[in-house]
């Protein structure tokens, strides 16, 4: 398949998990790859596109900020004279516990993880996308805007679903796309860089276990995902073969529909 031939892609958090499936996929699909991502692991997905015959780039930037994703966007630019394609996957559940017990800062983090660098990495792009007059974004939420023992998460992860609708509508009828996937529970390999370091001694295992279960139990399929899964959907919504599909989150969860 070669549905990105030509195509610059952007993909945030692709230094592993879902993120790096959705470059590598794209790049054996033509694209042009930058992989964003602060993790040093960032290097060998480079390295295995290349190997691949694909072509990547990567840089690290500080995607809670509005600089760091202005710097990335005008990096795919700076190397490639466009951006086709944004993935804006950054975030993930940084602690797993009821919210009586998030202390106000972690609250505040786990919001900057997960809202803020969609937020501004989607300003940035449509910076370059609007003189274009194309592009497409692709954001990644979760279903667990509706789950249990991640509150802050699910209220970010609710603001995400929130700038996929209302960007999707403003910018429409300029030819830009502006669509995303809710994940599920997925299997991947353990983290080269944990979102939090030092969850072993602030959450409880029966906490965490709480996901696993009610995960699997509100699945129609009983199962976690794959990653596969999970990056299948978001390269078909980057596609032309969704050229008609905008402004929707699309629940990627066995049936759940978070």
């Amino acid at each position: 398949m070669t549905r990105f031939a030509g195509k610059v892609m952007v993909v945030t958090g692709a230094a592993q998990g879902i993120g790096r499936y959705v470059a590598e996929r794209a790049a054996r699909e033509g694209a042009k790859v930058l992989i964003v991502d602060r993790s040093p692991s960032r290097r060998d997905v480079v390295q295995a596109i290349r190997k691949a015959g694909g072509v990547a780039e990567a840089i690290s930037v500080n995607l809670e900020t509005w600089k760091g994703c202005e710097k990335a966007i005008a990096k795919a630019v700076d190397l490639w004279g466009r951006i086709d394609i944004l993935v804006n996957n950054v975030g993930g559940t940084i602690w797993a516990k009821p919210f009586e017990h998030y202390e106000p800062d972690q609250i505040d983090a786990e919001v900057r993880r997960s809202l803020f660098p969609t937020l501004y990495c989607c300003h940035a792009a449509i910076e370059q996308m609007l003189p274009q007059g194309s592009g497409v974004i692709v954001n990644v939420s979760s279903i667990a805007t509706r789950g249990l023992n991640r509150v802050p998460y699910a209220a970010a992860k609710g603001g995400v679903n929130a700038i996929t609708a209302s960007l999707a509508w403003e910018v429409a009828e300029r030819g830009i796309r502006v669509i995303a996937t809710a994940p599920g529970g997925t299997e991947a390999p353990p983290r080269v860089v944990p979102r939090n370091p030092n969850a072993d001694e602030e959450q409880r295992a029966d906490w965490y276990q709480t996901i696993v279960d009610q995960t699997i139990q509100s699945s129609f399929m009983k199962r976690y995902g794959t990653l596969d899964e999970q990056a299948g959907p978001i390269l078909f919504l980057a596609s032309d073969e969704a050229s008609y599909i905008t402004g929707v989150t699309v629940p990627v969860g066995g049936g759940d529909l978070g």
